[in-house]
């Protein structure tokens, strides 16, 4: 499939990588979690994403993570696939090995280890070379709160000219920068899609196509039905819906992460399990604000009394 002719318009969990207890990738579970995330209304799947712990995983345990989910992948949907490294050719090669693994979009982040260094014409040429020597089509990455970079408007804008950069995801939550960013590449065949549940109805309604979001591990439907909602012209229930998932979203996200997320899985009938090192399990009192903000967002049952 072309660029030009790829549609990203949808929601997407960016899909947690199962391990067992001793830390090696559990595939048989990573099965399991397909099997149930392929029945919910989703666009396609983001792999070795930041939920994904990619950072943990070695190379061939990333390609290998997304040629298993692309052989539980039902017919017209995609795989993202994050092929981010600190290095333009490390990034090069592995975007290659992950189209050939069956990705059909490559996720980039702005290398991020020298980050006095990181201009913006640094990672504008950083992008252009990656998307030269790709097979599959881009997306821009923009993860302020990981990398400690925000991917400068212009640059997005600059992007958006290449023809095979088709998109962004924008993690950091400012509204007014993805407002710009999607009045200027309007027209361009340029998708934005939100980076978190938390921000999905505002981002829609500045034009957003879809979203990537951590909560879709756990609440895919509610997610599906936040944008389906928007899509049908019922903007009231759509914000409603979207402002009860808040809470829930913050605590497997900014608050306490991925720990967080896996447990909420495990909890809502997916198999999370343990994170790899060095992120830890949650501590007792973490596990009370978790299940404290799943109830409130109505996830988990209240608690009797």
């Amino acid at each position: 499939m072309t660029a030009s002719a790829l549609s990203m318009a949808g929601m997407y969990p960016p899909i947690a990588t199962p391990f067992k207890v001793n830390e090696d990738v559990d595939y048989a579970k990573l099965h399991e979690n397909m099997l149930r995330w392929n029945k919910m209304p989703f666009r396609g799947y983001v792999v070795q994403g930041s939920n994904g712990e990619y950072t943990s995983l070695s190379e061939e345990e990333r390609v290998e993570v997304v040629r298993r989910v692309k052989a539980d992948l039902p017919d017209g949907r995609i795989i993202i696939a994050g092929t981010s490294c600190e290095g333009t050719r490390q990034t090069v090669q592995l975007t290659k090995r992950m189209a050939e693994a069956g990705a059909d979009v490559a996720l980039v982040l702005p290398p991020s280890y020298f980050k006095a260094s990181m201009t913006g014409a640094a990672m504008q040429k950083h992008f252009f070379s990656v998307a030269d020597a790709s097979p599959i089509p881009v997306v821009l990455y923009n993860m302020p709160a990981n990398t400690g970079l925000d991917i400068p408007v212009e640059v997005c804008v600059a992007c958006a000219d290449h023809k095979n950069i088709i998109g962004l995801k924008d993690s950091g939550g400012d509204i007014t920068r993805i407002a710009s960013i999607i009045k200027q590449t309007r027209g361009k065949g340029f998708e934005v899609l939100a980076g978190s549940a938390g921000f999905l109805y505002p981002a829609l309604c500045c034009g957003a196509s879809g979203g990537v979001c951590a909560l879709a591990n756990i609440a895919g439907e509610e997610c599906c039905e936040v944008m389906s909602l928007f899509s049908a012209g019922k903007h009231e229930e759509s914000r409603t819906l979207c402002e009860r998932l808040i809470a829930a979203n913050a605590v497997v996200t900014r608050k306490l992460g991925v720990p967080a997320l896996k447990l909420a899985m495990d909890w809502r009938g997916f198999y999370g399990g343990p994170t790899r090192a060095p992120l830890l399990p949650l501590t007792d009192a973490q596990m009370v604000l978790l299940r404290a903000d799943l109830q409130s967002s109505g996830l988990l049952p209240q608690a009797k009394l």
